[in-house]
């Protein structure tokens, strides 16, 4: 019997996960989420509370599959900002729920303890590499990290194709990938002052 919910739960955080990801919170439906997973409605709430809470798992499960399949590596950022471009073009779902829950719970909300504390091991990887010196002292941290996250993030939404189709071809997807590689490489590569 355990098996069965947990399979009914995992059916409806991805049918809730689609959902979200294409009408965010406000525009989502539990009958649609229920529909898709092949269950009740009902069993939303009693698995997960409400429909805000039911995003909110999505959104920290979406969270701890990337953290977990892209690992980083402070001493390697320009593949890190690869790995999760490459996450990102093969799953845009994890994007489009980053973007709905800025959107609708709004600064004042937060962020989730899992992606915090997510974050708080990168920047502690990253602060480690810079007392190394391997990577640039230029920016804290944080920024560096915000700014590696940003590029490789770049081209995942069609408003951040400056030109050409919307599904860019696969030699497109390579040209754009090195790009992050290389625009990563340039930020955190450490500049010796040779005189």
């Amino acid at each position: 019997m355990a098996g069965d919910a947990q399979k009914t739960r995992q059916r409806l955080l991805e049918a809730a996960a689609a959902e979200f990801s294409e009408r965010g919170i406000a525009g989502a439906r539990v009958d649609r989420i229920a529909a898709s997973a092949g269950c009740n409605k009902a069993l939303i709430y009693s698995y997960f509370g409400s429909k805000e809470q039911l995003f909110d798992a999505v959104f920290e499960a979406h969270v701890a599959e990337v953290a977990q399949e892209t690992p980083i590596d402070a001493s390697d950022l320009p593949a890190y900002a690869g790995k999760l471009f490459d996450g990102f073009q093969v799953r845009p779902q994890v994007l489009r729920l980053a973007t709905w829950y800025e959107l609708e719970h709004g600064p004042e909300a937060g962020i989730p303890e899992r992606v915090l504390k997510n974050n708080q091991h990168k920047v502690a990887a990253i602060t480690r590499a810079q007392r190394e010196g391997t990577v640039t002292k230029h920016f804290a941290a944080d920024e560096l990290l915000a700014l590696v996250l940003a590029l490789a993030k770049t081209w995942s939404f069609p408003l951040s194709y400056c030109a050409g189709p919307t599904t860019p071809s696969p030699a497109e997807v390579r040209r754009r990938r090195r790009s992050v590689v290389e625009a990563v490489r340039l930020l955190v590569t450490p500049v010796s002052l040779s005189p």
